[in-house]
Order: C-alpha cells, then sequence, then structure tokens
C-alpha cells in the first residue's frame, strides 16, 4: 500500500523507519503552492508529454543509473511531484519517498502510482512537505539518495534547500540536482530572435519560462560549493538537453509518438550531456555529489 502523508488524507500505516503524519510546511520563494496546485495539469500532463520531457527523464535516469547504489536502496526525491523521475526507480527495485508541498501535484502522483506495479506500489510513500524543511518532515531519516530535480529555480535562494538536501543523505550518499544553467540564459531569447532581451540575459539570473512563472538559475560552480560546506563531495555535472531545445525554439516538430525516432533522439541527448562544448550548452545542467563517508 502506498503510503500518504498530508493534511487531508487519513494516515495508513507506515513502514518501519517511515515518519508519521506531520504538519505540512509550505515553500517561501518565487513560486507558492498556489501557483504550483494551479500548474499542475499543465506540468505533468503537457511538459512531460512532449519528446523534451521524455529526454529529461531518459537522460537524468541514466546519469542516476551510474551513480546510485544498488537496489534497494533508499532514495528520497524532494520536490518530486508527480513522480516521473522517481517512480521508475520503484519500479527497479528501489524504496522511493516522494516529498512535495503541492497537494494538486501529489494527487497527480497517485494517479500515476495506479499505472505501477502492486510490488513498486508498495515502495513509495508520499509526504506533503516543504523542501526547505525536508529533514523535519522526514523526521531526521537519512537516505541512500536524495534527489531535486526543477525545484531551486523556483526559491529566492538556494542555500536553505541545499542544506536541507545534504542533510538527508546518509553517509556515502548521493546528493542529485537539477537546475536552471545561469551560463546559458541568453540562449531562449537568441533562438526565440530577441535580440535585447538576450544582450541583457548574458549577466541575468532571473527568466520566465515556458510555464509563465518566473525562475532563477545558478551555476554548477556556486552548487558544488554549498555542497562541499555541508560534507559532500561533488561528483561531476552533466547536461540534460539540447539539440530538442534548439529544434522547438526554431519551431520543429517533434512527434512524441514516433518512437524509434525519440529513442534515437534520447540516446543521442544523453552521449550530449557527457561531452563538452554540448554540455556547457545546455539550459539545464545535472549536478551529483556523494556525501563523505565518516564511517571508515
Amino acid at each position: 500500500m502506498v503510503t500518504t502523508i498530508g493534511p487531508t488524507t487519513h494516515v495508513v500505516p507506515s513502514r518501519p523507519g517511515f515518519p508519521r503524519q506531520r504538519r505540512v510546511h509550505h515553500y517561501v520563494g518565487v513560486v507558492s503552492d498556489d501557483t504550483w496546485n494551479a500548474l499542475a495539469n499543465l506540468f505533468v500532463d503537457e511538459s512531460y508529454a512532449t519528446v523534451k520531457g521524455y529526454v529529461r527523464t531518459y537522460v537524468l535516469h541514466r546519469h542516476l543509473l551510474e551513480h546510485l547504489p544498488a537496489a534497494p536502496a533508499t532514495v528520497l526525491d524532494v520536490g518530486g511531484g508527480a513522480g516521473n523521475q522517481s517512480f521508475p526507480l520503484a519500479s527497479l527495485g528501489y524504496d522511493v519517498t516522494l516529498l512535495d508541498s503541492s497537494p494538486a501535484m501529489l494527487d497527480k502522483a497517485r494517479e500515476r502510482l495506479d499505472r505501477l506495479a502492486l510490488e513498486a506500489q508498495g515502495r513509495v510513500t508520499l509526504l506533503q512537505g516543504d523542501g526547505e524543511s525536508a529533514s523535519e518532515v522526514v523526521e531526521g531519516r537519512r537516505y541512500d539518495a536524495v534527489l531535486c530535480h526543477g525545484v531551486l529555480g523556483y526559491l529566492a535562494r538556494p542555500e536553505t534547500l541545499m542544506t536541507q538536501l545534504c542533510r538527508c543523505a546518509s553517509d556515502g550518499g548521493v546528493v542529485s540536482v537539477m537546475t536552471a544553467n545561469a551560463a546559458t540564459m541568453a540562449v531562449r531569447p537568441a533562438m526565440q530572435r530577441r535580440w535585447d532581451d538576450a544582450l541583457k540575459a548574458f549577466d541575468a539570473r532571473v527568466e520566465t519560462g515556458v510555464l509563465g512563472v518566473a525562475s532563477r538559475a545558478d551555476t554548477v560552480e556556486g552548487l558544488s560549493e554549498l555542497m562541499r560546506r555541508e560534507g559532500v563531495e561533488p561528483l561531476g555535472w552533466y547536461g540534460v538537453w539540447l539539440f530538442v531545445d534548439w529544434l522547438e525554439f526554431a519551431g520543429a516538430t517533434l512527434d512524441p509518438t514516433d518512437t524509434d525516432q525519440l529513442e534515437s533522439t534520447a540516446r543521442v541527448e544523453l552521449e550530449a550531456s557527457r561531452r563538452d562544448p554540448y554540455r556547457q550548452m545546455s539550459r539545464v545542467f545535472h549536478l551529483l555529489g556523494r556525501r563523505i563517508d565518516h564511517r571508515g
């Protein structure tokens, strides 16, 4: 049975070592919970149903499998939304806890859980709460891997959430962060021929994205330093998507139902995500680190 914890749901028996029901916290930053509730359908049903959405999930999944410990390791997905990234891990045998502050996003997660095999469903716990209080929400539990993909950019500052992510990782555990790349802010307006905006974007950190809400970008170097301060040593970083981004801005139509083309596209994007100069041009980056193991 899926364990769901939140203010509008009943409490079901939790597996040993998992949190009890807790008061819900809310994100304080660029985007409010109300905004995410309103965007839930657009984000889950439309954004992930595109070729770019498939590429994002595929590329990040492959990166993770190269660094995560073997199943049944424990995974905390902070700001995990509908589980697009972590539910495939549950299907592979990982023990997944998904934490999100948005009731609407968690409703989407419950819908998607029904599509998983019963055995995989039993490895998933849903928590409603704030990532900036993650260690409190999970009651101090440590995880073999902590994921936070596409969340940092919607907060005014990254420091508090980065601290929480690192704090929730066990000794030797992996911390995985995906966010917007401050080094490539001019790409989108330039590809859209908004030349005045592109010129300003070289020194910008905030933009209004495809969801119509403001988002902030970070640098690999800046987040790597925040990891080190919390005892997490960066392992390396990747791009996430590149060519599908440029094609979309150029007005090309990419068919998500053409499975052969979809798989070929994803393989090319995966290779580009690992290589310079391609990864440097991605508008998002994927940074991974490992918490220093003090167990000797």
